[in-house]
């Protein structure tokens, strides 16, 4: 991997992570209600959710990488459509995530917390389409090294614990706001662009 590919990666989780969500949704919930450890617990769950979905996309894309040869460029268009699709529905879309915190949250310990944020981020069936179409923009399949895998991983760590992490910690004062997170459309807007760059650049690349 390239800085350049390293950096685009960076920034497109950063703002993926920070989109307003479910998993969003349930950090603040319960960092709100409960404390900033649950809060931190459901940021750890979602990012070993996230990271085995990682995992599983390198892995898989590498072997179709080398049993099938010239057909992989086949899954690079597709996967690149589905970037482009993806951000186009992120641009489109007018439904926003509330968040509140009141007395009919799910309660629990650490424990409850942590796999609250592994369980919602396994559930997203389009979490592992999203990891199997973004990394195929940054990473040559045919020659990924273990290098490639730990700054991946580190990335993730980064980013997607980073962002829950700042959720958590302002927690309070974001359910304080009436009409939800007022940066949600911009969020939109940026990450529904990137996804649209990122594909086409998938694309092009191919």
């Amino acid at each position: 991997m390239t800085i350049f590919d390293v950096s685009a990666l960076f920034v497109i989780m950063v703002t993926l992570a920070m989109l307003p969500s479910t998993s969003v949704a349930l950090v603040v919930t319960r960092s709100a209600t409960l404390g900033f450890l649950n809060g931190a617990a459901v940021s750890i769950g979602i990012v070993l959710g996230d990271l085995i979905f990682a995992l599983l996309a390198i892995f898989g894309l590498t072997a179709l990488s080398g049993l099938m040869g010239a057909l992989f460029l086949v899954i690079k268009y597709i996967a690149g459509a589905y970037l482009i699709w993806f951000g186009v529905t992120l641009l489109t879309n007018r439904t926003s995530t509330n968040l509140h915190a009141n007395s009919s949250s799910p309660s629990g310990g650490l424990t409850t917390s942590f796999f609250a944020g592994f369980f919602v981020t396994l559930s997203d069936v389009k979490a592992i389409l999203f990891y199997g179409s973004l990394f195929p923009t940054f990473v040559d399949m045919s020659a990924l090294s273990m290098t490639d895998i730990l700054v991946i991983t580190l990335v993730i760590l980064i980013t997607v614990g980073g962002v829950k992490l700042m959720y958590a910690f302002g927690a309070k004062k974001l359910v304080s706001m009436s009409k939800g997170l007022k940066i949600e459309k911009e969020a939109k807007l940026a990450a529904g662009s990137l996804m649209v760059g990122a594909g086409t650049y998938l694309i092009v690349k191919a």
